[in-house]
């Protein structure tokens, strides 16, 4: 009896992700949890799959004790100096993604980026940038991406409309927590006061 083909592509992924995983930079990596560990609150931010991802995280920032707030939630407060906003962004280009991360470096925020492209709109701007599954669909323009593969989408065989990034993305956001977690000293019920309690 043969694999479901559901089950080929989850390996598939999951083989995807550890080649990933062996390729980001451990200086990167080190310097985004500096910023975390350093900022006075924390934002992230992202557009469509990408916004998820930043918007799982900044829940689990809380959960440990972080500040963290989502852009372009209702309850968001106004940035300060010294806060930090982490976007995930796979092209580092999409325009309202990169007006937004513009706007916090004028006010004298922290800018991290998680990302697969090196040079970037967004990049040129961020204080630290980690490189992430960095073989991307190709789109001619890439300030409007988001736009595009929201409409039009060019796939891959096995992952559409950019899955890998954003997959591979939500594993190092967690990979990140769980380090953070060790630095901190920090236990698993240690987050349970902290998880909501009115859903």
């Amino acid at each position: 009896m043969t694999d479901h083909p559901v089950k080929k592509m989850m390996r598939l992924m999951a083989a995807r992700i550890i080649t990933t995983a062996d390729e980001i930079s451990d200086e990167e990596i080190e310097a985004l949890i500096s910023e975390i560990l350093n900022a006075n609150r924390v934002y992230t931010m992202g557009a469509g799959r990408s916004g998820l991802v930043a918007k799982a995280f900044a829940m689990r920032l809380m959960h440990l004790g972080f500040t963290a707030y989502v852009v372009g939630e209702t309850v968001t407060p106004a940035m300060k100096p010294g806060d930090l906003i982490i976007v995930f962004s796979g092209s580092g280009a999409t325009r309202t993604i990169a007006d937004i991360a513009e706007t916090a470096k004028g006010i004298g925020g922290r800018l991290c980026l998680i990302t697969s492209k090196r040079d970037s709109r967004i990049a040129r701007i961020a204080d630290c940038v980690v490189i992430i599954e960095s073989q991307r669909d190709k789109v001619a323009d890439e300030s409007a991406e988001f736009e595009i593969r929201q409409m039009m989408g060019e796939h891959r065989s096995f992952a559409p409309l950019g899955t890998i990034f954003e997959t591979a993305a939500m594993v190092f956001a967690d990979a990140i927590i769980s380090r953070l977690m060790e630095i901190m000293s920090c236990r698993p019920e240690d987050l349970q006061c902290r998880h909501a309690n009115i859903e």
